[in-house]
């Protein structure tokens, strides 16, 4: 049998990591190269398996710069046995200090495409060999200028007054129906932007949009025009009825602005959100399944 060999990149031969064929092109990802070149992505956070020479795994960590949390697996792919996968990551947490966070991106609508499956079923099992968990699925949802569904006519709308009411209004939403971003805030500033959004989120007051019935409020939402794409950063209701309104609101303010697309993310299990993102013309464009350390046993 070939001999395996598994070991981090050095400088210089970042190259490596892209020998080895995208087995999900349709994804859009930041490439390898550009997280390099941003400090993202650095050649001892990075590991491959080789076989004869040519690579069968790759894994690839990731810590902005400046960010205070531990790197988390941003990419991992595998053209091998998940056994092989598995003894990569292991490798990797041995040398990293041990295994963390893994974001498995995948195209929308995964488990009912069997082509997807055939490439992502082998990662995750090695995932699961080497001592990882899913612990949850979030979905990205684009508007890419689709006319929203005409609003209800019931509720109307204003800027938040200021921080003191999107507080209020946060600390009454028992749970967001829509947080972009989410597992980014909590890796890299240790942020939970569920229930503390304008710690994360700290642009204008004023693109916060809160949505009135007779007056009362009874939705937030957040808005981030200059984020690495418009999105819609935070919703909540507590009235579930306004969800609708409230989000083709803050479409509208985006696109006012300018935005040609709107981000918006979501967990998986939120089905009345995401169906209310359909309606509002959003297209589901990415599945992301987290992957944690599973509990140790007692």
């Amino acid at each position: 049998m070939t001999e395996m060999v598994i070991r981090p990149l050095v400088a210089g031969e970042e190259s490596l990591f892209d020998s080895m064929p995208d087995p999900l092109p349709q994804l859009r990802q930041v490439g390898y190269a550009d997280g390099i070149a941003g400090g993202g992505y650095r050649p001892e956070r990075t590991w491959v398996a080789l076989r004869a020479g040519r690579v069968v795994g790759r894994a690839a960590w990731l810590l902005p710069p400046g960010a205070a949390g531990a790197p988390w697996l941003e990419r991992f792919d595998l053209d091998a046995e998940p056994e092989v996968g598995a003894a990569l990551l292991r490798a990797a947490h041995e040398a990293l200090g041990g295994p963390g966070s893994y974001y498995a991106a995948l195209p929308p609508h995964w488990r009912g495409r069997p082509d997807v499956l055939a490439v992502v079923e082998a990662p995750m099992a090695a995932a699961r060999l080497a001592g990882l968990a899913e612990r949850g699925e979030r979905l990205r949802y684009s508007w890419t200028g689709t006319p929203p569904a005409a609003p209800s006519g019931r509720y109307t709308f204003r800027p938040a007054a200021g921080a003191a009411e999107i507080d209020a209004l946060v600390a009454r939403i028992a749970e967001p129906d829509l947080l972009t971003g989410a597992e980014i805030a909590r890796a890299v500033a240790g942020v939970d932007p569920a229930t503390d959004p304008l710690a994360w989120w700290t642009g204008p007051i004023g693109r916060w949009r809160v949505a009135l019935d007779a007056g009362e409020p009874v939705g937030l939402a957040g808005t981030a025009g200059d984020a690495c794409y418009p999105l819609i950063a935070y919703l909540g209701v507590l009235d579930g009825a306004a969800r609708g309104d409230l989000l083709a609101d803050a479409v509208r303010v985006l696109a006012a602005g300018g935005a040609a697309e709107v981000i918006a993310d979501v967990d998986a299990h939120r089905a009345e959100a995401s169906a209310d993102l359909e309606r509002r013309g959003f297209r589901q464009v990415r599945a992301r399944v987290l992957f944690e350390p599973a509990a140790v046993p007692r």
